[in-house]
């Protein structure tokens, strides 16, 4: 049975309708045709190392090795195939200077900026929701654990 609403907030509960819908038609646009599409790009921009060199390459500029120190944790051989995963995604850009020796720079391009704002939302999700999904965690393996 359908809650009887105020008539004040009538344009509201539409409101809330229709935005339930969207997120409907979005969920069918991730089990449609572009299924595959989004989760390609999912799967890479959701890897631990490419929202670290993001996040990081937002402060500017930075050859590679000053990304490497700034990365703790990430070997070289995984900056280098992330980077050069991210370069053809055309969210970074490389810039080799023909000096001696070659001087490599890694920048994000306009279309990386633009996964600062939502890397950043989820961080952010991640933080307010951390302690919970802890608790959570440790309330279903202390129930599987045998006495």
């Amino acid at each position: 049975m359908r809650q009887s609403w105020p008539a004040h907030k009538g344009h509201t509960r539409v409101r809330h309708e229709q935005e339930a819908a969207d997120v409907k038609l979005d969920l069918c646009v991730v089990h449609g045709e572009d299924g595959p599409m989004i989760r390609s790009v999912l799967d890479r921009i959701c890897d631990k190392w490419t929202l670290l060199i993001v996040s990081t390459l937002q402060r500017g500029r930075m050859r590679f090795t000053e990304l490497q120190r700034s990365i703790p944790g990430i070997s070289q051989r995984m900056l280098s195939l992330t980077l050069r995963h991210l370069e053809r995604d055309g969210l970074v850009e490389r810039t080799v200077y023909a000096e001696v020796p070659p001087r490599v720079e890694y920048a994000l391009t306009s279309s990386g900026a633009t996964l600062i704002e939502p890397a950043l939302a989820l961080a952010n999700w991640a933080v307010a929701n951390g302690p919970t999904i802890e608790a959570s965690r440790e309330a279903f393996d202390d129930a599987r654990t045998p006495c």
